[in-house]
């Protein structure tokens, strides 16, 4: 609501909330046949569509505001994709599609149904997701409940509506849009049609229709292609597959090649329908790779795995090693899918040679498995990623342990005096600075970091606790900078460096070098070596700006 309707191009602010109010516009402008309306709702959904949808479905890659970033901005580590806003996708390319007949909608909605949205339950049905990042190191988890609890609700409510999704009417004819082993009366301008769908979808590309209307008659029935059975994970060009199907559809009656109108994305068969008339449709089940817009950074040298409408993903226990950064597959890699009905409730796996490069630079031929993406973490917290390296100088070898990987993260009151006792309740969960990802500005958000959301000008910190002491010579911080529309993130004023000291208080390090402030590089400060078990990094916030911290490194000398 940032600007008139009329003149927006760009899909901007709270993913979920623009999702609903782009729902209400399109039927706004269906029953008021107003172009002006749906001209500019097609300007910004091609935006969506084109440079700020996840294969996945999700929409919005920010924490901040639960929103959307610029343009190609799609980070895997730090995806948002709240579970609502997948539904919302599916809301809104719902009513793009009723207003227009086109099914390039419902392949967007199809792919955040069986990926976002789903994803956002466990196969138990009582964990959540409130956000579905497209990798993890293992820090991700579904909870049983959230204070903010609109998630929960809005799955329960989104599921019990699937069925509305699946057929469509236009005067006689039958549009069908999903493919879900049902039964289901169809009412027509004037006919009833019931329509058995028999299929194992999506594990299997198969689906036979049973026909029976109540009045014999000529009408069209109109089968959705996806765009995945042909060249298009998505349409637009933010994906592409890297091959083309092995095969085409086919679409049998009654036993017999139909002759088939293909146009809109689905092929219609006309004719006089009877009781009893059977229709055959086969999409190819191939496993293709897909690859982003060359403007999407982090994805960059990265391919992922598709079958059918189902996006794979690795997660750390289904390899040897439990690890999946280090692991790459080339382009043309060959997939093997077999269907388990012991995982994870009965799902399709894909199994391929991989490569994996080590910490010494070497590289091993290693197996590697893949399940759907809508299944991680049923099996505890992993690591998980959706787009994998497709060559060695993408993946990242499991870097050794440090004192600062190795610390716990939190934060103190920030009434405390420097040379208080450390706190020892009251005590605010960190995350995101100690993971040893190398950024590559300041503004690279991809993978965890640290901000302090809607705090500006105030005085911040942040912690480390070792589990035995350690002696400490200097350190290195990454600085967080970014433009955001819910504060802007700066490097600090200023900042200094405390340790605890034997009686449990914070003292100031004796530094040796300047405390930096620079951006796009890491700030290296050293000190009169201490011996401790806690460090505190506390920042001064610019006046009007918040801030963050990317990465702490924590350099140990010897131990006295």
């Amino acid at each position: 609501d940032h600007k008139p309707i009329l003149t927006q191009d760009e899909i901007v602010g709270h993913a979920v909330r623009a999702g609903y109010l782009y729902s209400g516009v399109a039927d706004v402008a269906a029953l008021t046949n107003d172009s002006a309306y749906f001209n500019a709702l097609t300007r910004i959904w091609d935006n969506m569509a084109s440079r700020k949808l996840y294969i996945t479905g999700g929409i919005g890659s920010r924490a901040q505001g639960e929103g959307f970033g610029p343009d190609y901005e799609l980070n895997n580590h730090t995806a948002y994709c709240e579970t609502c806003a997948a539904i919302a996708n599916v809301y809104w390319n719902y009513r793009m599609f009723l207003a227009t007949g086109d099914a390039k909608y419902a392949d967007v909605y199809e792919r955040a149904l069986y990926n976002g949205v789903i994803s956002g339950v466990s196969l138990s049905g009582d964990k959540f997701f409130y956000d579905n990042p497209l990798e993890s190191m293992g820090q991700h988890e579904r909870q049983r409940w959230f204070g903010c609890a609109c998630c929960p609700g809005n799955v329960t409510r989104f599921m019990a509506s699937v069925p509305n999704y699946m057929y469509a009417t236009q005067g006689d004819d039958v549009l069908v849009n999903l493919f879900i082993q049902s039964s289901a009366e169809i009412a027509t301008d004037n006919n009833r049609v019931t329509i058995a769908q028999t299929t194992d979808y999506p594990w299997d590309g198969k689906v036979t229709f049973t026909i029976t209307p109540d009045n014999e008659g000529e009408w069209a029935l109109r089968l959705r292609i996806p765009g995945w059975a042909g060249e298009s994970p998505v349409p637009t060009d933010l994906y592409a597959f890297t091959s083309a199907p092995k095969q085409p559809y086919t679409l049998k009656v009654n036993g017999t090649s139909a002759r088939v109108l293909d146009g809109d994305g689905y092929a219609t068969v006309r004719r006089t329908w009877k009781a009893g008339d059977v229709v055959e449709l086969e999409l190819p089940m191939d496993v293709r790779q897909v690859r982003a817009h060359e403007n999407v950074a982090d994805d960059r040298g990265k391919l992922a795995i598709q079958r059918g409408p189902v996006m794979f993903c690795l997660e750390g226990r289904d390899q040897a090693d439990s690890t999946v950064f280090d692991k790459f597959i080339p382009e043309g890699t060959a997939f093997t899918a077999a269907y388990e009905p012991e995982l994870l409730n009965g799902v399709m796996t894909l199994s391929a040679n991989a490569k994996q490069i080590l910490p010494d630079g070497t590289v091993k031929d290693v197996e590697v498995k893949a399940i759907p993406y809508s299944t991680w973490n049923n099996r505890g917290a992993d690591q998980m990623a959706v787009w994998i390296p497709e060559a060695a100088e993408y993946a990242r070898a499991t870097p050794a342990p440090t004192v600062a990987s190795r610390a716990r993260m939190f934060s103190e009151p920030t009434s405390l005096t420097s040379d208080a006792p450390a706190a020892t309740s009251n005590l605010q969960w960190a995350w995101g600075y100690n993971d040893q990802w190398e950024p590559t500005s300041s503004a690279d958000t991809s993978k965890p970091y640290h901000y302090w959301w809607l705090r500006n000008g105030t005085n911040e910190n942040l912690c480390y606790a070792f589990d035995e002491p350690v002696e400490v010579r200097d350190v290195d911080v990454y600085w967080l900078e970014f433009d955001h529309y819910d504060g802007n993130y700066r490097v600090p004023e200023s900042w200094q460096l405390y340790y605890k000291d034997s009686s449990n208080r914070w003292r100031e390090v004796k530094a040796t070098s300047a405390y930096g402030t620079e951006k796009d590089r890491y700030n290296h400060v050293t000190i009169e070596p201490v011996t401790t078990t806690a460090l505190k990094l506390a920042a001064k916030l610019q006046d009007g700006q918040s801030g963050g911290v990317i990465e702490w490194k924590v350099n140990e000398g010897p131990q006295s």
